[in-house]
């Protein structure tokens, strides 16, 4: 079995404790104010920004079960040393380091993995699963935390009182939480002190019929990560995960996530 040196990403362990739980609603809604269509409620859409293609959602279409959107991550093209996909995560996101590594925002992050009976070390990116029976939903007080129709895991930033149960609750450790202001923020992630936050599969960049940026980024570096939707066994990361041995992270744990791993 292996053992993660960069953070567990097979334990639930999560990093709590910072005494400042309070809620900054005028910066939230200063930012929010900015543009209307952020996501509200489960399958109301987030208007797209950019150019639409064929297979883009219509804005005001709900999102649907039809679809179930997934990645595949082949660990025998993830290149050591390689943070393509975090940089990528970063900057369209708008996360960056604030000089204090223990509370910076991570919605990827690379871990390593030793293989304690052959000695085999690997990497991998972890980042929310988006689990088709989220922990994380299941606890949350509020109903911040919530799942869409078509799988993607996200928190509804003005109804989360940042209790962080759900960092609690997630074997990931996918989730952060948001300890400071931030005046430069980007219009597809609006981002609220006092928070919580993690990996959103570039929702708006999903709703706009493109990749997640992380995806993109992989495509240029080696091509480990395959994103695509699951219910179409005709797509890409269907026909994959037909031919490679894939894993789960915490399969154990019935969690069912949409994230798979190859050849780890």
């Amino acid at each position: 079995m292996s053992s993660c040196s960069g953070g567990c990403a097979k334990t639930g362990c999560a990093k709590t404790g910072c005494a400042n739980t309070g809620v900054d609603r005028r910066g939230l809604l200063r930012t929010a104010g900015a543009f209307a269509a952020t996501l509200l409620a489960p399958g109301v859409t987030l208007y797209a920004f950019g150019a639409r293609d064929a297979q883009a959602r219509p804005a005001g279409e709900p999102a649907s079960a039809n679809v179930r959107w997934g990645m595949l991550i082949d660990l025998n093209k993830c290149k050591p040393g390689c943070n393509a996909c975090v940089t990528a995560c970063n900057e369209e996101n708008g996360l960056k380091s604030s000089g204090r590594p223990e509370i910076d925002a991570q919605w990827i992050r690379k871990v390593t993995l030793r293989n304690a009976a052959t000695g085999v070390i690997q990497e991998a990116p972890v980042m929310c699963q988006h689990c088709e029976n989220p922990p994380c939903v299941d606890v949350c007080p509020t109903g911040a935390s919530f799942k869409r129709a078509d799988g993607i895991v996200l928190v509804d930033k003005h109804i989360c009182i940042g209790c962080r149960y759900c960092m609690m609750a997630c074997p990931f450790k996918a989730r952060s939480f948001v300890h400071e202001e931030h005046d430069d923020q980007k219009v597809n992630a609006p981002r609220g002190k006092g928070t919580v936050e993690g990996c959103t599969l570039c929702v708006d960049r999903i709703d706009a019929g493109r990749k997640p940026a992380c995806v993109e980024a992989c495509a240029r570096e080696g091509g480990a990560m395959i994103f695509g939707d699951l219910n179409d066994p005709e797509s890409e990361i269907s026909k994959k995960l037909r031919q490679l041995p894939t894993t789960k992270l915490r399969a154990d744990l019935a969690v069912a996530p949409a994230v798979t791993y190859a050849n780890l």
